[in-house]
C-alpha cells in the first residue's frame, strides 16, 4: 500500500525533464489533427516511493506499458519524492498524472484544479494508526492514560505517524492543535522518532511510554520476528486512513479522462498488484470525488491546511 506525505525531494533533473516534456507537449498539441480528438500525444506520470515496499518501483513499468497500449499514446514515467514539486508541475501543465496523498490532493486541487483518477482497492485491508504501549505497563490502558506521559510521533510529514494520530487526539480531547507537540502540555515529553520502527522499539525499550504507529508496520514487525505481539497493547486507534490515489489535471479533454480511467480500471496484472499492494487480487477503481472529504475535515481540525496555506 502506498501511503501518504513524502519527506523527500525530487531530483533537479526531474524538474527539468518535466518542464521539457510540458514544452514539447505544448508544441505538439498545436499540430494535432482531428484523428486524435485533441488528445495529448504523450502522457507524463510521476510515481512516489512506496514506504512499505521500496522494491515496488520496478513494477511500475507494467502499468506504464498498459496505459500506453490502451490509450495509443506514449507514456513517460518518472520516480518522484516531493509532492510539492509534483503539484507545481501539475499546475503549470508540465505533468498530467501523479500519485497523491490526501493532503497533496487537497493542495493540487486548490492550485491546479486536480481531479481524482483512480485508487487501488484491496479487499479486507485496513490502514490506520494504532496507539501502542507496553503490555506490562499498568499505568496506560486507554487513550486518556497517555496524558502526562512520554509520547512518540514519527515525523511531521507522516500521515499515519503524525497527522492522523494528532487529529484523533485533538478531536478526542478538544486540544489546542498548536500545543500538542509542546512538551509539558498534554504530554510530558514529545519525541519525533523519524520512523515507525523506531517508535515501536522505543516503546519496547522504555524510551517512550506510548507511540503512534501504522498498524501495517506493527504487523510487519511481528511477522518478521522483530517483536512479539504480546509485548504490546493497542490502547486506541485512528479512523481508517484513505490510500494514496492517482490524480490528474482537470483541464485534460473529458473523453480522454474517461479513457484514462478505463485504462486504469482494466489493468489486471496480478504480479504488479502483488508487488505494489501485497495482494494479487487488488485492482484500480474510479473513486467518488468526495473520497478525501473526511480526511480534509480532520486536517482542518488540526490547522494543517491553514499552515500549508501560509
Amino acid at each position: 500500500m502506498i501511503k501518504i506525505v513524502s519527506k523527500f525531494f525530487l531530483i533537479v533533473g526531474l524538474i527539468t525533464t518535466l518542464a521539457a516534456c510540458g514544452n514539447e507537449a505544448s508544441s505538439q498539441s498545436s499540430s494535432e489533427g482531428a484523428d486524435n480528438k485533441g488528445w495529448p500525444e504523450e502522457l507524463t506520470l510521476v510515481q512516489m516511493p512506496n514506504e512499505n515496499n521500496p522494491n515496488a518501483a520496478s513494477m511500475h513499468s507494467a502499468l506504464r506499458d498498459h496505459l500506453a497500449e490502451e490509450l495509443g499514446i506514449e507514456v513517460k514515467e518518472f520516480e518522484g519524492g516531493s509532492y510539492a514539486v509534483g503539484i507545481e508541475a501539475l499546475a503549470s501543465g508540465n505533468l498530467d498524472i501523479m500519485l497523491a496523498s490526501p493532503m497533496s490532493y487537497y493542495q493540487a486541487d486548490q492550485k491546479a484544479g486536480a481531479e481524482l483518477l483512480a485508487i487501488p482497492q484491496v479487499e479486507g485491508q485496513e490502514y490506520y494508526t494504532a496507539f501502542i504501549a507496553k503490555e506490562d505497563n499498568g499505568e496506560i490502558n486507554n487513550l486518556e492514560d497517555i496524558k502526562g506521559k512520554n509520547f512518540a510521533f514519527v515525523n511531521a510529514a507522516s500521515s499515519s505517524g503524525y497527522l492522523y494520530p494528532k487529529g484523533t487526539l485533538v478531536q478526542e480531547f478538544d486540544l489546542d492543535p498548536d500545543l500538542v507537540e509542546q512538551s509539558g502540555n498534554f504530554f510530558e515529553n514529545v519525541t519525533f522518532s523519524e520512523s515507525h520502527v523506531n517508535s515501536v522499539m522505543g516503546v519496547k525499550m522504555g524510551d517512550f511510554d506510548a507511540a503512534a504507529v501504522a498498524i501495517g508496520q506493527l504487523d510487519s514487525m511481528v511477522e518478521a520476528g522483530t517483536i512479539k505481539k504480546d509485548e504490546f497493547k493497542i490502547i486506541g486507534r485512528t479512523d481508517d486512513i484513505p490510500d494514496a490515489s492517482y490524480i490528474m489535471r482537470e483541464d485534460l479533454p473529458e473523453d480522454f479522462k474517461k479513457a484514462l480511467r478505463d485504462a486504469f480500471v482494466s489493468f489486471e496484472d496480478e504480479k504488479y498488484f502483488e508487488a505494489v499492494h501485497n495482494d494479487p487480487k487488488a485492482r484500480f477503481v474510479a473513486p467518488e470525488q468526495d473520497y478525501y472529504d473526511t480526511t480534509i475535515e480532520m486536517l482542518e481540525a488540526i490547522n494543517a491546511l491553514e499552515e500549508d496555506a501560509e
